[in-house]
Parts: structure tokens; sequence; C-alpha cells
């Protein structure tokens, strides 16, 4: 198997070299890569092909082809590439409310594994612990011809098909059974990852699980049925597994280049996630100061068409943060890289993303709006805003800030920091609409 690993937006030689990937296996991630939704039309979204190498764009994750993987990661400063997976997992756990806690991955800190198999052994261990506790069953509605009687007869049948065999009784009952759709879905996933599993460790997990559920009617991922699945308090312990579950599955899909192969690609556009753990950090703990927060919200048009009066161009920003029922402050996440003041005019912030903020401001009567980045070493010293300034025209401040991903452990309270004290300006007047709703 050949597995390299590379950061977002990398550039990665193929050939014959010691250094290189061989060109047959770059040829078929570029297939993969085609076969995703994430690639675009021609995949180069995730990776392009030049004359002699690679590049990969702003997604990050695990793309696998028959015979090689390719792991990207995201850049972040200060972070090996151990701890780097061990930050995205941690990620995607706040942005996608995965099963996955901080002791669990740090776990894995210290080993050379890649995040499809930190995610895999997370997954198997979470089943185990949770099928040791009893594996989910329901009572199913069965008929069967047989020599006693059992719940009700079915008249018809028996009066009818058996007219001839009086002997057996066709009956209609109802048994507990563990075959339904909760553990159906446990089952292909299990069945899915055991080929791509790489550890001693991870693989003898997933034996044991194959064992268990061997009884479970095996059903193609495609054809499972997520709506049939019915979670309460009483099988509560697996709403976390089976989103875990769904995010691998939705990464299985199959590629055709020379023959039938199977490809994966567990896959996140970087800017998303790190939009979605923002907003998601947020909505946990700046409820407890008495702010409300409003993620992918608000939905106000921009124009009217004065012909036929309908709304044009809907605007949807990252968070709306509301107090007593107005809006404070809204923020927009851009995982793009700010340039240090000394070394650029404005940050080298994108002339588009300040008139988006302004749009904001004037729409949704936000006295305060914020362009939030992730910190790096090039910007010199701490996080923080970088700078506040005045819409001409109004009262509505736009702050400039950054955060440093890397600190784990006080994630929420340094982004409660930036966004509700150190944007504070004196001397603005504040002018608010009613808090709009999704």
């Amino acid at each position: 198997m050949i597995r390299r690993t590379i950061s977002e937006w990398g550039r990665l030689a193929y050939g014959d070299g010691p250094n290189e990937i061989p060109q047959h296996a770059a040829q078929r991630l570029a297939a993969a890569a085609r076969m995703s939704s994430l690639g675009g039309s021609d995949g180069s979204r995730i990776v392009t092909l030049g004359l002699r190498e690679m590049k990969v764009g702003g997604i990050v994750g695990v793309l696998a082809a028959e015979g090689c993987v390719l792991e990207i990661l995201p850049k972040i400063d200060g972070l090996a590439d151990t701890s780097v997976r061990q930050q995205l997992v941690h990620m995607l756990n706040i942005a996608s409310d995965l099963p996955v806690g901080i002791n669990q991955t740090a776990k894995f800190e210290t080993q050379s594994e890649s995040l499809l198999e930190i995610l895999i052994r997370i997954f198997a261990k979470r089943v185990l612990d949770a099928v040791r506790r009893g594996m989910p069953r329901t009572y199913l509605d069965e008929e069967n011809d047989l020599p006693a009687l059992r719940g009700k007869l079915d008249v018809k049948r028996q009066f009818t098909v058996l007219a001839a065999t009086p002997q057996r009784l066709a009956c209609r009952y109802s048994s507990l059974s563990p075959d339904i759709a909760l553990n159906q879905i446990v089952k292909a996933a299990v069945t899915h990852l055991a080929p791509m599993a790489e550890t001693q460790t991870t693989k003898q997990l997933l034996a044991e699980l194959t064992f268990v559920y061997a009884e479970i009617t095996p059903v193609r991922p495609k054809l499972l049925r997520w709506d049939l699945v019915r979670l309460d308090r009483t099988n509560d312990v697996w709403r976390g597994i089976l989103s875990l579950a769904q995010l691998l599955l939705d990464g299985l899909f199959q590629m055709t280049t020379a023959g039938r192969q199977t490809g994966f690609g567990l896959l996140f556009e970087m800017n998303l996630l790190f939009e979605a753990y923002v907003a998601n950090t947020l909505k946990r703990s700046a409820a407890q100061q008495g702010h409300k927060i409003r993620v992918q919200g608000g939905r106000i048009h921009c124009l009217r068409d004065l012909a036929s009066d309908k709304p044009r161009f809907q605007t949807k920003p990252d968070v709306i943060i509301c107090r007593e029922g107005r809006n404070e402050l809204i923020v927009d996440t851009k995982w793009k890289k700010l340039t240090a003041p000394e070394d650029a005019n404005n940050l080298a912030v994108s002339q588009a993303d300040i008139y988006q903020m302004m749009a904001y401001a004037h729409l949704y009567k936000a006295s305060r709006v914020l362009l939030l980045y992730p910190h790096h070493e090039g910007l010199g010293g701490d996080e923080r805003a970088f700078s506040h300034h005045r819409i001409n025209g109004g009262d509505a401040t736009v702050t400039i800030a950054s955060i440093d991903i890397s600190r784990r452990p006080s994630f929420a309270d340094r982004l409660q920091d930036i966004l509700f004290r150190q944007t504070h300006t004196e001397g603005a007047v504040a002018t608010h609409s009613a808090c709009v709703s999704p």
C-alpha cells in the first residue's frame, strides 16, 4: 500500500524518484477525486495533476484508491502531523457533534496513524463498548407456518394456502429481534471499514464486531434504511455512533477507471469545517452569557426586483449573536491567511469580504461585525483583534481578528474574549434591529 501525507494547498512530485509518488498512484487518486462530490466537475478542488507533480486544494481528509492512500492535513502552525490529526479529529467532533472526546484522541497523539485509522478505531471501540451493554432490539411482526399456534391465526391463509395441510397453522406474531435498521447500519460500517484498517489492534476490534453482528442481515450502504432508525432514552447511546457511522459510510463510493475498483473519500472543506467549529463552540459557550446564537440564519435578501417584487441575492451570515432580542454581533469566518500589518495594507483582507460585512451590518442593523481568521506565526505575537474600523455613513464597526486553533483547551474562552471584549470600541453608537430568526 502506497501512503502519502501532504498539507492543504501542497504539492507532491510523482514519478520514479525515491521521494516521489508513483505515477499510476497519482492517476488513481486523481480519478478518485473526480468521483467525490467535493472535487468539482474535474476533481481539481481536491487534486490536480501537472506534468511532474500533484497539487492539492483546500480540502482535507483521506482520499483512497486501489493500492494507495493520500492523507491531506490542514495547515496549523506550531503542530506536527500527529498533533494536527488530533486537532482535526477534535474539530470534527465539535463541528459535527461526533462521539469523539479529547481523551480518546489523545491516545493517538504519539502514534503515526492516519486520520482514517484514528476514526475507524474510535468507531469500533464505541460500538464494542455499547454492544457489551446490550444490542438494541425491537418487536418485529412476523408471519410463519408453525405446528402450534403462536400469536394470531391468519384465517385467510389457513383456509386457502394451508387448506390441505391442517397440521400447519398460519401464524402472525411479534418477536423481539436485533435484526433492525440501526444494527444493519452498524454492520454495514463494520463490513466496509474492515478492509481499510491498517493496525493489528483496529483489525482485531473489527473482527470481534464482525462476529457479534454475524446474525444481522447484510445491507448494501445505498440501501440502508436510515429513516427506520428510532432513538429514544433507552438507546440514546447509539446516537453519536450513528453519526460517526454515517460520516464513514458517506466516504464510500465506486470509481470505474480500469475495471471496477473501490474508492474512498473522507473529505472536508476546511473553510466550512472552520466555520462550523467556531459556530458550534459559540453555541455551547455563549448561551451561558445570555447570548442567543443563530448559525447560518438571517437569510435576508439584498435586493428586490422592481418588476416582480421578488427578493434577490439572499444573505446567510455564518453566526448572528443576539442579546435581549437585538442583533449584537455578526461573525464571518475565513479560512485564509492574513498578512502581518507591516507587510501589507489592510492585512491582505479581501475587498469582497469587507463589502460582504458592510452588507451584513446594513441589512441586519448590527452595531458590530467581525471577520475571524486562523492565527499563524507570521502575524507575530498572540491571537487578537488586529483592527477596528467604523463603516462610513453610520456607527457600525468592522473588526478583523485571528484565533489560534492549535491551543485547544481554552479555545471557547479565548474566542469569547476576542468577540465580546477585544472588539468593543468606545464611542460606537448601538443601532439594533429585532433578532432575526433562521
